[in-house]
């Protein structure tokens, strides 16, 4: 079960040997109004690119994000990608596991933007293994955003994945916490000591995941109940955090 953690300290040195595992939307970068208003700092590129370099390419992205649209916002980096909250898992050498896509996630996305057409504030996220419906700047219409992608979820079998603002229907059960799984079974990351870093409750398997191969989760946000070992406490501090610990890193 997730503890409530109430630590203000940052977490210890932790990337010595790591095998880094980072979420992308409220942990390297800050959020926005749409997936595409988000802003890639420099200090993120950075980041990404002193860890491919001091843990020798032991770190990878796992993002709701397409594992293409990951890998467009990092350009010029051959990147190890989790993306579509796992369901596709790409190397940097090219290896690739990707699923099939439903045929039933047109139904949703046609119901989704059906509903979206009629309620100003609303925005249509087709994914290439998912929809989702972000209602960050329709709050008052989170309840019938949740209740209609709940009947959805039941009319259709796919996975509903509530986040930060957002409800998404996806096409399996597949989380964060299976992908970080497959990339500790196999180079690079295999042989490295697991540690993600995450904002949000579609990271809660991959911080479960991460301790119960021996590593840690570091939450990135407010205080909660979490799987995570160890909390920063925003975006600045969580790329502060991992340049300092990757420049002490050997």
């Amino acid at each position: 079960m997730p503890d409530f953690i109430d630590n203000f300290e940052p977490p210890p040195q932790l990337l010595q040997r790591a095998s880094l595992f980072l979420d992308i939307d409220g942990t390297l970068l800050e959020l926005a109004a749409s997936p595409h208003a988000v802003i890639v700092s420099a200090a993120a590129i950075n980041v990404v690119r002193l860890a491919q370099e001091k843990l020798e390419g032991r770190v990878a992205l796992i993002s709701g994000r397409s594992a293409r649209e990951v890998a467009a916002l990092f350009p010029g980096l051959a990147l190890n990608i989790g993306g579509s909250h796992g369901m596709e898992q790409l190397w940097a050498d090219g290896r690739t596991n990707q699923p099939v896509r439903p045929e039933v996630l047109d139904h949703a996305l046609a119901a989704l933007r059906a509903f979206c057409a009629q309620h100003a504030g609303l925005l249509v996220e087709d994914k290439p293994y998912g929809t989702a419906l972000h209602y960050r700047t329709a709050p008052h219409l989170a309840d019938e955003s949740h209740a209609l992608a709940s009947r959805l979820a039941t009319e259709t079998g796919l996975v509903l994945q509530p986040g930060k603002m957002v409800v998404e229907l996806k096409a399996s059960a597949t989380n964060k916490g299976d992908a970080l799984a497959a990339f500790m079974s196999a180079p690079p990351m295999h042989g490295g000591t697991p540690v993600f870093l995450g904002d949000d409750d579609n990271d809660e398997p991959a911080f479960a995941m991460a301790r119960k191969l021996g590593g840690a989760g570091i939450l990135v946000g407010e205080p909660r109940d979490t799987h995570a070992d160890w909390r920063l406490p925003n975006v600045g501090a969580t790329l502060a955090w991992l340049r300092a610990g990757l420049e002490a890193t050997t």
